[in-house]
């Protein structure tokens, strides 16, 4: 029977389909090829000249410095100044000569970073356009298209296209690390953990250069935090940060060092590798985020909230905009709080438009602040079509919102127990499998991951922690029974 009270409330007012725009570009690119006129209606698609030189940064020092094809590859960041640089570099370069594969994969991979690290998703439709004609103008095997392509697609979360790309890229080139990176992230995001972990293997046997370490290293620390490793995913960031070439670099890798600490509660030292980040490198907005969720953690409200601010000020992105609203609503201010949820609605159409897939993002929207039974809907078609962790955990928690309990622990179970795939340590996580497991009466384990939850980390978020210790206390303490006999 369908009880649903939150009618109409979805971030976008129809289901979003962002894998139809994608295959209809591939149509009309195939067939622009047949007609033998790909490279000339790209090039009309790229600013003119005048727009170009006007939009060229001036120089600024090292950091403004122009990258290079080795440093613009997925998981080696570059600074936003170089990479404008080299975008307005090479769109003249393309100009000039349309059948320079290696120039079309390289504008394409820089818009992939640049909408990447600005949060500026109008550069993934330009990306693609570039990487495709990268494509058409070498053939199969143009790893560096490839290469491209699957950093594009793991910007839109396109976990499927995403591995079809990077296994493509590493047949064709098995001993080039760039081809690994890409692939581990789609593996873990359909869930293939197996095969991510092995991937990982084949790349740390690779004889990489100085150049590529600092990334080899932290995309096994990522791997390692999926597996509850803590301790050795902070170490190898930590070795990364070290052994960094550039200040973009140093300040992305710190800035996983402060997630990992944020995760485990420690917001002191959160704090410090996100204020050593920003000051490397201010364009990062990982290490802003960070830098706001931690200080509203410390209790240091209006210094949270100002950085907030600042964060969501220009093209904000959809996640930062759902944390500042739970913010204001965990201080009594709900209005400002439907305030910043009015901002997600058209942060999430823009982000669609680009190509992203935001149903993960949309669904842990509903389920909380909007139409549960939307979420569930959505949440499933997302599992059926890239089941990992994160989506898993967000449908179990849907589902337990609409009354579902027992099918909810399912998917909450797999998001949390290591046997089944979820090795990740999450507060939210545990905190979601506790309450579920309290309405389904199963005390004694409710209690344990309520409890694991504030242990991993206290602060997890303004809303939800708070519950956790409610719920904990509604509990009660242990009895104290003796053991069975058997």
């Amino acid at each position: 029977m369908d009880n649903r009270q939150c009618v109409g409330t979805s971030l976008i007012s129809e289901p979003p389909a962002p894998r139809r725009p994608r295959r209809v570009l591939r149509r009309v690119l195939v067939a622009a090829l047949a007609a033998g006129v790909v490279a000339g209606t790209v090039l009309t698609l790229l600013p003119t000249e005048r727009q170009q030189r006007a939009a060229r940064p001036p120089a600024a020092g090292p950091q403004a410095q122009a990258p290079t094809l080795t440093t613009v590859t997925y998981g080696v960041p570059a600074a936003l100044p170089g990479l404008s640089a080299l975008i307005a570099r090479q769109e003249g370069r393309v100009r000039a000569r349309p059948k320079d594969a290696r120039a079309w994969a390289l504008l394409g991979s820089a818009y992939v970073e640049r909408g990447r690290r600005a949060g500026d998703v109008a550069d993934y439709p330009r990306a693609e356009r570039a990487l495709r004609t990268s494509l058409e103008v070498r053939g199969t095997r143009n790893t560096d298209a490839l290469d491209g392509l699957a950093a594009l697609a793991l910007a839109r979360r396109d976990f499927p296209a995403a591995k079809q790309y990077g296994e493509q890229a590493l047949k064709a080139a098995p001993k080039r690390w760039t081809a690994y990176p890409p692939l581990i992230d789609a593996y873990t995001g359909l869930g293939d953990y197996k095969n991510a972990r092995a991937t990982l293997d084949r790349l740390l046997a690779l004889r990489t250069g100085a150049e590529a370490r600092p990334a080899v290293m932290a995309r096994a620390a990522a791997v390692y935090r999926d597996r509850g490793w803590r301790e050795d995913a902070v170490a190898r960031l930590t070795d990364a940060a070290a052994a960094a070439r550039t200040p973009a670099e140093r300040a992305a890798w710190l800035t996983g060092v402060g997630q990992l600490a944020w995760e485990r509660g420690d917001l002191q030292d959160a704090l410090r590798h996100f204020v050593a980040a920003l000051r490397l490198d201010p364009d990062q907005r990982a290490a802003s985020a960070g830098r706001a969720r931690t200080l509203a953690a410390l209790g240091r409200t209006d210094e949270a909230l100002a950085a907030y601010r600042a964060v969501v000020a220009q093209r904000p992105d959809p996640a930062d905009l759902l944390e500042l609203g739970e913010l204001y609503e965990s201080l009594g201010q709900p209005e400002l709080a439907e305030e910043q949820f009015t901002r997600l609605k058209t942060a999430v159409r823009e982000s669609v438009a680009g190509g992203v897939d935001q149903e993960l993002l949309i669904g842990r929207y509903e389920a909380d602040h909007g139409d549960p039974w939307e979420a569930v809907e959505r949440l499933r078609e997302e599992w059926q079509r890239q089941p990992g962790i994160e989506v898993a955990d967000a449908l179990g928690w849907a589902l337990h919102r609409t009354g579902e309990d027992t099918e909810a622990l399912t998917y909450a179970t797999v998001a949390t127990d290591k046997t089944k795939g979820g090795g990740v340590r999450s507060a939210l996580y545990a905190f979601h499998r506790g309450v579920i497991e309290g309405e389904l009466e199963k005390y004694a384990s409710a209690r344990r991951h309520l409890q694991e939850a504030l242990r991993i980390n206290p602060f997890f978020s303004p809303l939800r922690a708070p519950d956790a210790r409610g719920a904990l206390a509604a509990l009660g303490d242990v009895p104290d029974e003796p053991l069975p006999e058997t």
